[in-house]
């Protein structure tokens, strides 16, 4: 069966629960159509480059498929029915790729800055809290 890259964008309105609970649903139809979900992956809320039927951020999520053209047919179909949905992108492509998607290594690489970052600052914290102490003559 062909391998395809599905992302789909949900109002920001709707909760994180209701996205699962079409991720679920799509995933229902793929597996009943005779298709397989390799990896799902919720990127979060996210903002847009420009609004899209009034709304300026959506949240993002991504389907390593493995399915027949007509499951890919049938969800595309539904997600235009679906109001929640403001867009969404199927690409064929040769092979899944393994671990995380682009999108979450960039967030973990954002995570590791932001602590390393946090960790320059307790260690100018420090430093300023012992000069202050020298200044005033308090050790402890």
């Amino acid at each position: 069966m062909p391998l395809y890259e599905h992302v789909y964008l949900a109002r920001q309105d709707a909760s994180t629960q209701q996205v699962e609970e079409l991720t679920t649903q799509l995933k229902g139809v793929i597996e009943g159509l005779g298709g397989s979900i390799k990896k799902t992956e919720y990127w979060g809320v996210k903002s847009l480059s420009y609004r899209l039927r009034k709304n300026r951020k959506a949240h993002f999520t991504l389907m390593d498929i493995d399915a027949p053209p007509p499951a890919i047919n049938e969800i595309e179909r539904l997600e235009r029915l679906n109001e929640d949905v403001v867009r969404y992108l199927t690409i064929r492509v040769d092979a899944h790729e393994d671990g995380p998607s682009a999108m979450m290594r960039r967030a973990e690489r954002d995570r590791d800055r932001d602590e390393r970052r946090d960790r320059g600052r307790d260690r100018d914290r420090r430093s300023s809290d012992e000069s202050e102490d020298a200044v005033n003559g308090t050790e402890e």
